[in-house]
Protein backbone atom coordinates (compact mmCIF):
# COMPACT_ATOMS: atom_id res chain seq x y z
CA UNK A 1 0.00 0.00 0.00
CA UNK A 2 1.41 3.45 -0.91
CA UNK A 3 2.18 6.00 1.80
CA UNK A 4 -0.50 8.33 0.39
CA UNK A 5 -3.15 5.62 0.59
CA UNK A 6 -2.04 4.69 4.09
CA UNK A 7 -2.34 8.33 5.18
CA UNK A 8 -5.79 8.58 3.57
CA UNK A 9 -6.88 5.37 5.25
CA UNK A 10 -5.64 6.59 8.64
CA UNK A 11 -7.37 9.96 8.21
CA UNK A 12 -10.70 8.29 7.42
CA UNK A 13 -10.27 5.79 10.25
CA UNK A 14 -9.36 8.55 12.72
CA UNK A 15 -12.22 10.73 11.50
CA UNK A 16 -14.77 7.95 11.94
CA UNK A 17 -13.52 7.09 15.44
CA UNK A 18 -13.44 10.72 16.49
CA UNK A 19 -16.90 11.37 15.07
CA UNK A 20 -18.32 8.44 17.03
CA UNK A 21 -16.67 9.62 20.23
CA UNK A 22 -17.76 13.19 19.58
CA UNK A 23 -21.31 12.02 18.94
CA UNK A 24 -21.23 10.25 22.31
CA UNK A 25 -19.80 13.35 24.03
CA UNK A 26 -22.41 15.63 22.44
CA UNK A 27 -25.21 13.29 23.44
CA UNK A 28 -23.79 13.36 26.96
CA UNK A 29 -23.65 17.13 26.65
CA UNK A 30 -27.35 17.17 25.82
CA UNK A 31 -28.03 14.96 28.83
CA UNK A 32 -25.97 17.39 30.91
CA UNK A 33 -28.07 20.31 29.65
CA UNK A 34 -31.24 18.29 30.22
CA UNK A 35 -30.08 17.72 33.80
CA UNK A 36 -29.49 21.44 34.14
CA UNK A 37 -32.94 22.11 32.68
CA UNK A 38 -34.56 19.68 35.12
CA UNK A 39 -32.95 21.25 38.19
CA UNK A 40 -32.73 24.90 37.08
CA UNK A 41 -35.18 25.47 34.20
CA UNK A 42 -34.81 28.92 32.60
CA UNK A 43 -35.07 30.99 35.78
CA UNK A 44 -32.70 33.29 37.67
CA UNK A 45 -30.52 30.47 39.05
CA UNK A 46 -30.11 29.02 35.55
CA UNK A 47 -29.00 32.43 34.29
CA UNK A 48 -26.57 32.71 37.23
CA UNK A 49 -24.94 29.38 36.38
CA UNK A 50 -24.91 30.24 32.67
CA UNK A 51 -23.03 33.49 33.25
CA UNK A 52 -20.71 31.92 35.85
CA UNK A 53 -19.70 29.09 33.50
CA UNK A 54 -19.46 31.45 30.54
CA UNK A 55 -16.58 33.46 32.05
CA UNK A 56 -13.93 30.70 32.54
CA UNK A 57 -15.24 28.93 29.44
CA UNK A 58 -14.59 31.98 27.27
CA UNK A 59 -11.06 32.21 28.65
CA UNK A 60 -10.63 28.48 27.96
CA UNK A 61 -11.28 29.10 24.28
CA UNK A 62 -8.78 31.93 24.35
CA UNK A 63 -5.94 30.10 26.13
CA UNK A 64 -6.64 26.49 25.26
CA UNK A 65 -8.47 25.38 22.13
CA UNK A 66 -7.45 28.01 19.58
CA UNK A 67 -3.94 28.60 20.89
CA UNK A 68 -3.19 24.89 20.73
CA UNK A 69 -4.69 24.53 17.23
CA UNK A 70 -3.17 27.69 15.78
CA UNK A 71 0.27 27.69 17.36
CA UNK A 72 1.27 24.54 19.21
CA UNK A 73 0.30 21.80 16.71
CA UNK A 74 2.09 23.34 13.67
CA UNK A 75 5.19 24.10 15.79
CA UNK A 76 5.32 20.65 17.40
CA UNK A 77 4.79 19.08 13.96
CA UNK A 78 7.79 21.01 12.60
CA UNK A 79 9.96 19.67 15.44
CA UNK A 80 8.89 16.10 14.66
CA UNK A 81 9.56 16.48 10.92
CA UNK A 82 12.97 18.15 11.30
CA UNK A 83 14.56 14.83 12.23
CA UNK A 84 14.84 12.18 14.90
CA UNK A 85 18.40 12.68 16.08
CA UNK A 86 19.26 12.66 19.76
CA UNK A 87 19.83 16.43 19.74
CA UNK A 88 16.55 17.05 17.96
CA UNK A 89 14.66 14.90 20.44
CA UNK A 90 16.23 16.82 23.33
CA UNK A 91 15.22 20.14 21.76
CA UNK A 92 11.69 18.86 21.22
CA UNK A 93 11.41 17.76 24.86
CA UNK A 94 12.65 21.16 25.99
CA UNK A 95 9.99 22.78 23.82
CA UNK A 96 7.26 20.64 25.39
CA UNK A 97 8.44 21.50 28.92
CA UNK A 98 8.61 25.20 28.06
CA UNK A 99 5.10 25.15 26.60
CA UNK A 100 3.72 23.32 29.62
CA UNK A 101 5.36 25.86 31.92
CA UNK A 102 4.09 28.80 29.87
CA UNK A 103 0.49 27.59 29.87
CA UNK A 104 0.54 26.73 33.58
CA UNK A 105 2.12 30.08 34.53
CA UNK A 106 -0.18 32.29 32.47
CA UNK A 107 -3.43 30.52 33.32
CA UNK A 108 -2.60 30.46 37.05
CA UNK A 109 -2.15 34.23 37.00
CA UNK A 110 -5.44 34.68 35.15
CA UNK A 111 -7.28 32.36 37.57
CA UNK A 112 -6.01 34.20 40.66
CA UNK A 113 -6.82 37.61 39.21
CA UNK A 114 -10.18 36.33 38.00
CA UNK A 115 -11.21 35.08 41.43
CA UNK A 116 -10.23 38.39 43.00
CA UNK A 117 -12.02 40.50 40.36
CA UNK A 118 -15.10 38.27 39.98
CA UNK A 119 -17.60 40.76 41.49
CA UNK A 120 -16.52 43.45 39.02
CA UNK A 121 -16.71 41.02 36.08
CA UNK A 122 -20.18 39.79 37.04
CA UNK A 123 -21.47 43.37 37.23
CA UNK A 124 -21.25 43.52 33.42
CA UNK A 125 -24.01 40.95 32.98
CA UNK A 126 -26.86 42.48 35.01
CA UNK A 127 -27.97 39.09 36.38
CA UNK A 128 -30.91 38.78 38.76
CA UNK A 129 -28.99 36.87 41.45
CA UNK A 130 -25.67 38.73 41.65
CA UNK A 131 -24.27 37.12 44.83
CA UNK A 132 -24.93 33.56 43.65
CA UNK A 133 -23.33 34.30 40.28
CA UNK A 134 -20.17 35.53 42.05
CA UNK A 135 -19.97 32.36 44.17
CA UNK A 136 -20.50 30.06 41.17
CA UNK A 137 -17.92 31.92 39.09
CA UNK A 138 -15.28 31.62 41.80
CA UNK A 139 -15.95 27.91 42.14
CA UNK A 140 -15.44 27.35 38.41
CA UNK A 141 -12.57 29.74 37.63
CA UNK A 142 -9.82 27.10 38.28
CA UNK A 143 -11.43 25.12 35.44
CA UNK A 144 -9.41 27.36 33.11
CA UNK A 145 -6.09 26.01 34.46
CA UNK A 146 -6.89 22.30 34.29
CA UNK A 147 -8.64 22.46 30.91
CA UNK A 148 -5.73 24.41 29.39
CA UNK A 149 -3.37 21.63 30.47
CA UNK A 150 -5.82 19.08 29.06
CA UNK A 151 -5.79 21.01 25.75
CA UNK A 152 -1.98 20.82 25.63
CA UNK A 153 -2.15 17.05 26.12
CA UNK A 154 -4.72 16.89 23.34
CA UNK A 155 -2.42 18.89 21.06
CA UNK A 156 0.45 16.45 21.67
CA UNK A 157 -1.75 13.44 20.93
CA UNK A 158 -3.42 14.97 17.86
CA UNK A 159 -0.05 15.89 16.37
CA UNK A 160 0.91 12.24 16.76
CA UNK A 161 -2.37 11.36 14.97
CA UNK A 162 -3.86 9.93 18.17
CA UNK A 163 -7.41 11.24 18.53
CA UNK A 164 -9.46 8.75 20.55
CA UNK A 165 -8.31 9.60 24.13
CA UNK A 166 -8.96 13.32 23.63
CA UNK A 167 -12.24 12.53 21.90
CA UNK A 168 -13.38 10.54 24.95
CA UNK A 169 -12.51 13.12 27.62
CA UNK A 170 -15.61 15.30 27.00
CA UNK A 171 -17.70 12.21 27.77
CA UNK A 172 -15.99 11.98 31.15
CA UNK A 173 -16.44 15.71 31.73
CA UNK A 174 -20.16 15.59 31.03
CA UNK A 175 -20.53 12.49 33.18
CA UNK A 176 -18.84 14.28 36.11
CA UNK A 177 -21.18 17.26 35.76
CA UNK A 178 -24.29 15.08 35.51
CA UNK A 179 -23.40 12.85 38.45
CA UNK A 180 -22.14 15.80 40.47
CA UNK A 181 -25.39 17.70 39.96
CA UNK A 182 -27.63 14.76 40.86
CA UNK A 183 -25.61 13.55 43.88
CA UNK A 184 -24.27 16.78 45.38
CA UNK A 185 -27.50 18.77 45.04
CA UNK A 186 -28.99 16.52 47.72
CA UNK A 187 -26.29 17.61 50.18
CA UNK A 188 -25.75 21.24 49.17
CA UNK A 189 -29.41 22.04 48.57
CA UNK A 190 -28.23 24.12 45.61
CA UNK A 191 -28.16 22.40 42.22
CA UNK A 192 -26.18 25.24 40.60
CA UNK A 193 -23.33 24.88 43.11
CA UNK A 194 -23.41 21.10 42.75
CA UNK A 195 -23.12 21.49 38.96
CA UNK A 196 -20.23 23.94 39.41
CA UNK A 197 -18.30 21.42 41.51
CA UNK A 198 -18.98 18.85 38.79
CA UNK A 199 -17.46 21.22 36.20
CA UNK A 200 -14.15 21.67 38.02
CA UNK A 201 -13.98 17.93 38.79
CA UNK A 202 -14.63 17.11 35.15
CA UNK A 203 -11.82 19.41 34.03
CA UNK A 204 -9.33 17.66 36.31
CA UNK A 205 -10.43 14.27 34.97
CA UNK A 206 -9.97 15.46 31.36
CA UNK A 207 -6.32 16.28 32.04
CA UNK A 208 -5.49 13.20 34.11
CA UNK A 209 -7.12 10.79 31.67
CA UNK A 210 -4.93 11.92 28.75
CA UNK A 211 -1.63 11.97 30.64
CA UNK A 212 -0.89 8.19 30.40
CA UNK A 213 -1.51 8.29 26.65
CA UNK A 214 0.89 11.23 26.30
CA UNK A 215 3.58 9.36 28.27
CA UNK A 216 2.99 6.31 26.10
CA UNK A 217 4.09 8.30 23.03
CA UNK A 218 7.53 8.66 24.62
CA UNK A 219 7.16 12.36 25.35
CA UNK A 220 6.94 13.88 28.81
CA UNK A 221 5.73 17.16 30.26
CA UNK A 222 7.36 18.97 33.13
CA UNK A 223 8.27 22.37 34.46
CA UNK A 224 11.30 24.40 33.51
CA UNK A 225 12.47 27.85 34.57
CA UNK A 226 10.62 30.91 33.30
CA UNK A 227 13.88 32.16 31.80
CA UNK A 228 14.28 29.01 29.68
CA UNK A 229 10.57 29.11 28.87
CA UNK A 230 10.64 32.57 27.30
CA UNK A 231 14.04 32.01 25.63
CA UNK A 232 13.00 28.72 23.99
CA UNK A 233 12.84 29.22 20.17
CA UNK A 234 9.78 26.97 19.87
CA UNK A 235 7.95 28.86 22.59
CA UNK A 236 8.86 32.15 20.91
CA UNK A 237 7.36 30.81 17.68
CA UNK A 238 4.21 29.74 19.53
CA UNK A 239 3.86 33.16 21.15
CA UNK A 240 4.38 34.90 17.79
CA UNK A 241 1.62 32.78 16.25
CA UNK A 242 -0.68 33.17 19.26
CA UNK A 243 -0.55 36.95 19.67
CA UNK A 244 -2.69 37.88 16.63
CA UNK A 245 -5.01 34.99 17.43
CA UNK A 246 -5.40 36.12 21.04
CA UNK A 247 -6.30 39.60 19.78
CA UNK A 248 -8.91 38.12 17.47
CA UNK A 249 -10.18 35.64 20.03
CA UNK A 250 -10.26 38.29 22.76
CA UNK A 251 -12.47 40.31 20.45
CA UNK A 252 -14.64 37.25 19.90
CA UNK A 253 -14.92 36.62 23.64
CA UNK A 254 -15.85 40.28 24.19
CA UNK A 255 -18.52 39.68 21.60
CA UNK A 256 -19.90 36.72 23.59
CA UNK A 257 -19.82 38.73 26.79
CA UNK A 258 -21.68 41.63 25.17
CA UNK A 259 -24.30 39.23 23.77
CA UNK A 260 -24.78 37.64 27.18
CA UNK A 261 -24.99 41.04 28.87
CA UNK A 262 -27.63 42.11 26.35
CA UNK A 263 -29.52 38.86 26.96
CA UNK A 264 -29.52 39.58 30.69
CA UNK A 265 -30.98 43.00 30.02
CA UNK A 266 -33.84 41.93 27.74
CA UNK A 267 -35.46 39.55 30.22
CA UNK A 268 -35.10 36.77 32.77
CA UNK A 269 -34.41 33.37 31.24
CA UNK A 270 -33.06 34.70 27.94
CA UNK A 271 -29.44 33.84 28.85
CA UNK A 272 -30.30 30.23 29.63
CA UNK A 273 -32.61 29.92 26.60
CA UNK A 274 -29.79 31.01 24.31
CA UNK A 275 -27.44 28.49 25.94
CA UNK A 276 -29.90 25.60 25.64
CA UNK A 277 -30.38 26.48 21.97
CA UNK A 278 -26.66 26.65 21.31
CA UNK A 279 -26.20 23.25 22.95
CA UNK A 280 -28.48 21.69 20.34
CA UNK A 281 -26.57 23.45 17.59
CA UNK A 282 -23.24 22.34 19.03
CA UNK A 283 -24.37 18.71 18.89
CA UNK A 284 -24.09 18.86 15.11
CA UNK A 285 -21.01 21.07 15.10
CA UNK A 286 -19.21 18.76 17.48
CA UNK A 287 -20.01 15.58 15.59
CA UNK A 288 -18.95 16.80 12.18
CA UNK A 289 -17.21 20.19 11.99
CA UNK A 290 -14.98 19.86 15.05
CA UNK A 291 -14.14 16.23 14.23
CA UNK A 292 -13.20 16.95 10.62
CA UNK A 293 -11.32 20.12 11.54
CA UNK A 294 -9.36 18.33 14.27
CA UNK A 295 -8.35 15.49 11.96
CA UNK A 296 -7.39 17.54 8.89
CA UNK A 297 -5.33 20.28 10.64
CA UNK A 298 -2.18 18.18 11.28
CA UNK A 299 -2.45 16.70 7.78
CA UNK A 300 -2.99 20.07 6.07
CA UNK A 301 0.08 21.33 7.95
CA UNK A 302 2.08 18.36 6.68
CA UNK A 303 0.91 18.82 3.07
CA UNK A 304 1.70 22.55 3.22
CA UNK A 305 5.18 21.85 4.58
CA UNK A 306 5.79 19.34 1.77
CA UNK A 307 4.21 21.76 -0.77
CA UNK A 308 1.75 19.13 -2.01
CA UNK A 309 -0.75 21.77 -3.03
CA UNK A 310 -3.02 19.62 -5.19
CA UNK A 311 -3.66 17.24 -2.29
CA UNK A 312 -3.98 20.25 0.05
CA UNK A 313 -6.72 21.85 -2.07
CA UNK A 314 -8.51 18.55 -2.62
CA UNK A 315 -8.61 17.74 1.10
CA UNK A 316 -9.96 21.20 1.97
CA UNK A 317 -12.65 21.21 -0.74
CA UNK A 318 -13.84 17.70 0.08
CA UNK A 319 -14.11 18.60 3.76
CA UNK A 320 -16.21 21.68 2.94
CA UNK A 321 -18.53 19.67 0.67
CA UNK A 322 -19.03 16.98 3.32
CA UNK A 323 -19.98 19.71 5.82
CA UNK A 324 -22.49 21.15 3.33
CA UNK A 325 -23.93 17.69 2.57
CA UNK A 326 -24.58 17.20 6.30
CA UNK A 327 -25.35 20.63 7.75
CA UNK A 328 -27.70 22.11 5.16
CA UNK A 329 -30.22 19.23 5.22
CA UNK A 330 -30.04 19.07 9.02
CA UNK A 331 -30.81 22.80 9.16
CA UNK A 332 -34.02 22.33 7.16
CA UNK A 333 -35.03 19.29 9.21
CA UNK A 334 -34.39 21.11 12.51
CA UNK A 335 -36.52 24.06 11.45
CA UNK A 336 -39.41 21.65 10.86
CA UNK A 337 -39.07 19.61 14.05
CA UNK A 338 -37.44 22.12 16.42
CA UNK A 339 -40.20 22.32 19.02
CA UNK A 340 -40.37 18.55 19.39
CA UNK A 341 -36.56 18.21 19.47
CA UNK A 342 -36.35 20.71 22.32
CA UNK A 343 -39.23 19.03 24.14
CA UNK A 344 -37.64 15.57 23.92
CA UNK A 345 -34.27 16.77 25.18
CA UNK A 346 -35.22 19.33 27.82
CA UNK A 347 -38.91 19.33 28.76
CA UNK A 348 -39.04 17.92 32.29
CA UNK A 349 -38.82 19.21 35.83
CA UNK A 350 -38.55 23.00 35.85
CA UNK A 351 -38.16 23.13 32.07
CA UNK A 352 -41.82 23.63 31.13
CA UNK A 353 -43.78 24.58 28.00
CA UNK A 354 -42.82 28.25 28.43
CA UNK A 355 -39.14 27.24 28.49
CA UNK A 356 -39.64 25.18 25.32
CA UNK A 357 -41.22 28.14 23.53
CA UNK A 358 -38.51 30.53 24.72
CA UNK A 359 -35.74 28.20 23.57
CA UNK A 360 -37.37 27.46 20.19
CA UNK A 361 -37.74 31.18 19.46
CA UNK A 362 -33.96 31.57 19.51
CA UNK A 363 -33.17 28.09 18.14
CA UNK A 364 -34.68 28.80 14.71
CA UNK A 365 -32.17 31.63 14.25
CA UNK A 366 -29.21 29.73 15.71
CA UNK A 367 -29.74 26.65 13.56
CA UNK A 368 -30.03 28.80 10.43
CA UNK A 369 -26.34 29.61 10.83
CA UNK A 370 -25.26 26.00 11.31
CA UNK A 371 -23.51 25.59 7.95
CA UNK A 372 -21.64 28.89 8.18
CA UNK A 373 -20.34 28.25 11.70
CA UNK A 374 -19.35 24.71 10.71
CA UNK A 375 -17.55 25.68 7.51
CA UNK A 376 -15.64 28.41 9.37
CA UNK A 377 -14.16 25.68 11.57
CA UNK A 378 -13.10 23.76 8.46
CA UNK A 379 -11.63 26.62 6.41
CA UNK A 380 -9.70 28.24 9.30
CA UNK A 381 -7.27 25.28 9.60
CA UNK A 382 -6.27 25.93 5.96
CA UNK A 383 -4.73 29.21 7.16
CA UNK A 384 -3.26 27.79 10.36
CA UNK A 385 -1.63 24.96 8.42
CA UNK A 386 0.44 27.56 6.53
CA UNK A 387 1.22 29.53 9.69
CA UNK A 388 -1.13 32.34 8.68
CA UNK A 389 -3.06 33.54 11.73
CA UNK A 390 -3.54 37.16 10.71
CA UNK A 391 -6.19 36.68 8.01
CA UNK A 392 -8.60 34.48 10.00
CA UNK A 393 -8.02 36.80 12.95
CA UNK A 394 -8.97 39.82 10.82
CA UNK A 395 -12.07 37.97 9.59
CA UNK A 396 -12.95 37.15 13.19
CA UNK A 397 -12.58 40.75 14.35
CA UNK A 398 -14.78 42.08 11.54
CA UNK A 399 -17.33 39.37 12.28
CA UNK A 400 -17.21 40.20 15.99
CA UNK A 401 -17.80 43.90 15.44
CA UNK A 402 -20.70 43.06 13.12
CA UNK A 403 -22.19 40.73 15.73
CA UNK A 404 -22.01 43.32 18.50
CA UNK A 405 -23.63 46.02 16.36
CA UNK A 406 -26.31 43.65 15.07
CA UNK A 407 -26.97 42.27 18.59
CA UNK A 408 -27.47 45.74 20.02
CA UNK A 409 -29.86 46.76 17.22
CA UNK A 410 -31.78 43.49 16.84
CA UNK A 411 -32.16 42.87 20.59
CA UNK A 412 -34.13 46.11 20.83
CA UNK A 413 -36.73 44.87 18.37
CA UNK A 414 -36.51 41.07 18.69
CA UNK A 415 -34.99 40.49 22.18
CA UNK A 416 -33.41 36.98 22.49
CA UNK A 417 -34.14 35.91 18.89
CA UNK A 418 -32.44 39.09 17.69
CA UNK A 419 -29.23 38.13 19.51
CA UNK A 420 -29.36 34.66 17.92
CA UNK A 421 -29.96 36.15 14.46
CA UNK A 422 -27.02 38.53 14.95
CA UNK A 423 -24.71 35.56 15.59
CA UNK A 424 -25.87 33.84 12.40
CA UNK A 425 -25.42 36.98 10.26
CA UNK A 426 -21.97 37.54 11.74
CA UNK A 427 -21.05 33.92 10.91
CA UNK A 428 -22.13 34.52 7.30
CA UNK A 429 -19.84 37.57 7.16
CA UNK A 430 -16.97 35.53 8.62
CA UNK A 431 -17.46 32.78 6.03
CA UNK A 432 -17.46 35.23 3.12
CA UNK A 433 -14.27 36.87 4.38
CA UNK A 434 -12.46 33.54 4.85
CA UNK A 435 -13.25 32.49 1.29
CA UNK A 436 -12.12 35.89 -0.02
CA UNK A 437 -8.88 35.63 1.99
CA UNK A 438 -8.13 32.16 0.62
CA UNK A 439 -6.66 33.83 -2.49
CA UNK A 440 -3.79 35.13 -0.35
CA UNK A 441 -2.75 31.64 0.74
CA UNK A 442 0.14 29.95 -0.98
CA UNK A 443 -1.15 27.80 -3.85
CA UNK A 444 -4.70 27.61 -2.48
CA UNK A 445 -7.08 27.52 -5.47
CA UNK A 446 -9.50 30.05 -3.95
CA UNK A 447 -11.73 30.57 -7.00
CA UNK A 448 -12.27 26.86 -7.57
CA UNK A 449 -12.96 26.20 -3.88
CA UNK A 450 -15.40 29.12 -3.57
CA UNK A 451 -17.28 28.38 -6.81
CA UNK A 452 -17.51 24.65 -6.11
CA UNK A 453 -18.78 25.39 -2.58
CA UNK A 454 -21.50 27.78 -3.82
CA UNK A 455 -22.74 25.36 -6.48
CA UNK A 456 -22.74 22.42 -4.08
CA UNK A 457 -24.59 24.40 -1.40
CA UNK A 458 -27.24 25.40 -3.95
CA UNK A 459 -27.67 21.73 -4.80
CA UNK A 460 -28.06 20.78 -1.14
CA UNK A 461 -30.64 23.54 -0.59
CA UNK A 462 -32.74 22.25 -3.50
CA UNK A 463 -32.51 18.67 -2.22
CA UNK A 464 -33.40 19.80 1.31
CA UNK A 465 -36.51 21.64 0.08
CA UNK A 466 -37.61 18.60 -1.94
CA UNK A 467 -37.18 16.35 1.11
CA UNK A 468 -38.57 18.94 3.53
CA UNK A 469 -41.96 19.61 1.93
CA UNK A 470 -43.45 16.13 2.48
CA UNK A 471 -41.80 15.89 5.90
CA UNK A 472 -43.36 19.22 6.96
CA UNK A 473 -46.88 17.85 6.49
CA UNK A 474 -46.06 14.32 7.68
CA UNK A 475 -44.50 15.66 10.87
CA UNK A 476 -47.70 17.45 11.86
CA UNK A 477 -49.59 14.19 11.47
CA UNK A 478 -47.00 12.29 13.55
CA UNK A 479 -47.15 14.86 16.37
CA UNK A 480 -50.94 14.63 16.58
CA UNK A 481 -50.99 10.83 16.28
CA UNK A 482 -48.38 10.22 19.01
CA UNK A 483 -49.47 13.06 21.34
CA UNK A 484 -51.30 10.68 23.69
CA UNK A 485 -48.04 8.80 24.39
CA UNK A 486 -46.56 11.69 26.38
CA UNK A 487 -43.63 14.03 25.89
CA UNK A 488 -40.64 11.71 25.61
CA UNK A 489 -42.23 8.84 23.69
CA UNK A 490 -44.74 10.84 21.66
CA UNK A 491 -42.44 13.64 20.53
CA UNK A 492 -39.55 11.19 20.23
CA UNK A 493 -41.45 8.96 17.81
CA UNK A 494 -42.57 11.99 15.78
CA UNK A 495 -38.99 13.21 15.50
CA UNK A 496 -37.63 9.76 14.54
CA UNK A 497 -40.37 9.06 11.97
CA UNK A 498 -39.84 12.46 10.37
CA UNK A 499 -36.07 11.98 10.33
CA UNK A 500 -36.37 8.62 8.59
CA UNK A 501 -38.56 10.03 5.81
CA UNK A 502 -36.29 13.06 5.39
CA UNK A 503 -33.14 10.89 5.31
CA UNK A 504 -34.56 8.36 2.83
CA UNK A 505 -35.60 11.08 0.37
CA UNK A 506 -32.31 12.96 0.79
CA UNK A 507 -30.07 9.91 0.35
CA UNK A 508 -32.16 8.79 -2.64
CA UNK A 509 -31.56 12.17 -4.33
CA UNK A 510 -27.82 11.96 -3.61
CA UNK A 511 -27.61 8.43 -5.05
CA UNK A 512 -29.67 9.22 -8.15
CA UNK A 513 -27.49 12.25 -8.95
CA UNK A 514 -24.32 10.25 -8.18
CA UNK A 515 -23.19 12.87 -5.71
CA UNK A 516 -19.38 12.89 -5.66
CA UNK A 517 -19.05 13.79 -1.99
CA UNK A 518 -21.29 10.88 -0.98
CA UNK A 519 -19.44 8.54 -3.35
CA UNK A 520 -16.07 9.68 -1.95
CA UNK A 521 -17.15 9.01 1.63
CA UNK A 522 -18.58 5.62 0.64
CA UNK A 523 -15.43 4.63 -1.28
CA UNK A 524 -13.10 5.63 1.54
CA UNK A 525 -15.14 3.68 4.08
CA UNK A 526 -15.33 0.57 1.88
CA UNK A 527 -11.64 0.81 1.01
CA UNK A 528 -10.82 1.11 4.68
CA UNK A 529 -12.64 -2.15 5.31
CA UNK A 530 -11.06 -3.90 2.32
CA UNK A 531 -7.53 -2.80 3.14
CA UNK A 532 -7.53 -4.02 6.75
Amino acid sequence: MSSVKKKEKNIVKSGIKLSILTLLSRVMGLIREATKGFFLGTGALADAFGVAFLIPNLLRRLFAENSISVAFIPTFRSYLEDGKTKDNRSETQEFLNATFTLISFLTTIVVVLGIILTPFIVMIFNVTDFNETVILTRIMFPYLLVISIAALFQGILNTMNIFSPSGFTPVLFNLCVIVGTIVLSKYTGNAARAMSIGVITGGVIQALFQLPFVLKTGWKVGFTSLGKTFRNPGTKRVIALIIPTIIGMASYQINDMVSTALAGNVGEGVVSSLQYSLRLQELILGIFAVSIGTVILPNLAGLARQEKWEEYNSMLLNAVKIIAMICIPITFYSLITGTELISVVFKRGKFDAASVASTFNVFIFHISGLFFIAVNRIVSPAFYAQGNTKLPTLAGIISMVSDIILSIVLSIYMKGPGIALALTLASVINTILLFVFLKYLKCADAKKIALSTILYCAKMIVFSVIAGVPVYFAHKIFVEKFASLGNMLGNGLAVIASALIFAVIGIFLLIVTKDKALVAVKNKITKRGAEK
